[in-house]
């Protein structure tokens, strides 16, 4: 029998190489539609199941970190989280809010989930930059200007604030034309600015206007620093003035570029 021709084989070849026969898409049946579909329905309900109705993820504890002053317990007093209740249904915000209105002494509170039976709460407290006496007792001042607390012992460490405005003068001008609350944060601004070595024996912080600010420190020292204006530049004059002259009772630095010492 005679072989097969060129001709024969090169049309093989092309038949053999031509597309693959189209597949047909296998459609599901309603059948296992409906049992997917079922299927699906049941876990929803499950998972609701199991974060709403079951005993697994309710509320059982309540930690508290970061707190200084505070204690816990007053944290977790005044969160008033819903203990027994489900987890996913606690309402994080509205904590926030309670412990941030009852405890003013927090400056930023993070409230979290912990699964699956916690609720943690990572506390921020204001950390006072000057007191102003009242009564006897304490006003402390955050480096906001916010008066958040009130004590009966000075903390140590912590300058006083005398805001010693005259009712008449130029002093009386930079109090209408500025406000008391002004004049604090002004204050606030050159505690905050305070060199270290400096902060640890500042007594008191004196506000006469807003041109006019002071520091009382320890050993009967005084510095003039004007405005709450260049601070950086005066505190870098004021370390130099201390070293050149550590015998002076009085330092002049409102002028940064000019500074002045005296007294012995």
């Amino acid at each position: 029998m005679a072989g097969t021709t060129t001709a024969e084989r090169g049309e093989r070849q092309q038949e053999s190489s031509g597309p693959p026969p189209a597949r047909r898409l296998r459609v599901p049946q309603p059948r296992t539609i409906i049992i997917l579909a079922v299927a699906l329905v049941l876990l929803g309900a499950g998972s609701a199941w199991a974060l709403y109705g079951s005993q697994w993820l309710r509320v059982e504890r309540v930690t508290v970190s970061g707190t200084d002053v505070l204690t816990p317990a007053q944290v977790r007093e005044a969160a008033d989280v819903p203990l027994g209740s489900p987890l996913i249904s606690v309402d994080t915000d509205a904590i926030e809010a309670r412990l941030l209105r009852k405890l003013p002494r927090i400056d930023s509170v993070d409230v979290t989930r912990s699964w699956p039976h916690g609720i943690g709460l990572k506390v921020v407290e204001r950390t006072p930059v000057l007191l102003v006496e009242e009564g006897g007792k304490f006003a402390e001042v955050d480096d906001g200007g916010v008066r958040f607390a009130t004590v009966s012992q000075a903390p140590k460490g912590v300058p006083a604030l005398e805001l010693t405005v005259s009712e008449s003068g130029s002093a009386a001008a930079s109090l209408r034309r500025f406000g008391a609350d002004r004049l604090v944060r002004e204050a606030v601004r050159v505690a905050g600015d305070i060199p270290a070595a400096v902060a640890k024996n500042t007594r008191t912080v004196k506000v006469r206007s807003y041109d006019d600010i002071s520091l009382e420190l320890s050993g009967g020292r005084t510095v003039a620093w004007g405005s709450g204006e260049k601070g950086t530049a005066k505190a870098r004059t004021l370390t130099a003035l201390l070293k050149a002259a550590p015998d002076a009772r009085y330092f002049d630095v409102s002028v940064p570029t000019a500074p002045a010492s005296s007294g012995s």
